[in-house]
Formats: C-alpha cells, structure tokens, sequence
C-alpha cells in the first residue's frame, strides 16, 4: 500500500472515531431529554431540557461537519500522481510533510511523519500550485518543496 493510500486511511479513520464519539453523544443526549421529560415540571426542568436541546445542536453540527469531511476525502483519488499541489497531494518540504485532505493531525507512515490538513488551512493555502522547488514562507519560516505527488 502506497503512502497517500495509508495516509488516506488514517483520514478515514479519524473521521469515523470522531463520527462514532458524536453519535454516541447524541444517543446520551437522547436518553437524557427521555428521562428530563420525566422529571418534575418547573424552571430547573425547563432550564435542563433547554441545555440538553442545545448539547443536540451542536452535536448535529458537528455531524454534518464531519459528513463533508467525509465527501471531500471520498473525493480524493489515491492513485493520482499530482506536479503542483493540490487536494489529495502528499508534500515533503525542508520543514515537514504534509497531506492535503481533512485536519487530522499528525499521522505517522513508515517512521516518517506528515501533518493531515484540510485545504483551508493557511500553511495549505500557501502551498496550493507550488511544485518541486517551489518557496513558501509561513510565520516567518521558509519552506522548499522537496517532492510532490
């Protein structure tokens, strides 16, 4: 298995423990308002339930964050070979290594280290269409592009 192909993975990885840790939330969150319902009426109940609807909301974004990140790395084709960067690229520079896909932190293949980021990020804007030679400066630290693909 290629390196993009097990970075990917470790992508899709993150995602579903994230997934599964919000549904899990959910489910309690469900649970709770269940038996909220039951308690007695009055300004503590109202204030509960209100806390708890609001838990559910903001769990339910964070799905639905987590669904695009899941189109977007679905998006990404592992056996492309790219010149520049851009999404699905793997880049090595002279500071670090980088996966341009969803923000998933460090992720280790082969002892090597490379940093799973989302396009948006700024480091990743600055890196978007360089090529193998290429300069990027970011907080005052001066990258080469090394290698891409």
């Amino acid at each position: 298995m290629n390196i993009k192909q097990q970075l990917h993975n470790q992508c899709q990885d993150f995602l579903n423990n994230r997934l599964e840790v919000i549904q899990n939330t959910i489910s309690d969150i469900q649970v709770s308002l269940t038996s909220e319902t039951k308690s007695s009426a009055g300004d503590k109940h109202e204030t509960g339930r209100a806390m708890l609807q609001l838990e559910r909301e903001k769990a339910g974004h964070q799905l639905a964050e987590i669904e695009k990140q899941k189109q977007i790395l679905q998006k990404i084709n592992v056996e492309s070979k790219h010149q520049k960067v851009a999404l699905g690229s793997v880049i090595k520079t002279t500071q670090a290594n980088y996966f341009i896909a969803v923000s998933a932190g460090e992720l280790v293949v082969d002892k090597t280290k490379y940093f799973a980021i989302s396009a948006a990020t700024p480091i990743a804007q600055l890196l978007l269409s360089k090529g193998v030679e290429d300069v990027i400066v970011f907080r005052g630290n001066e990258f080469k592009v090394v290698e891409v693909f």
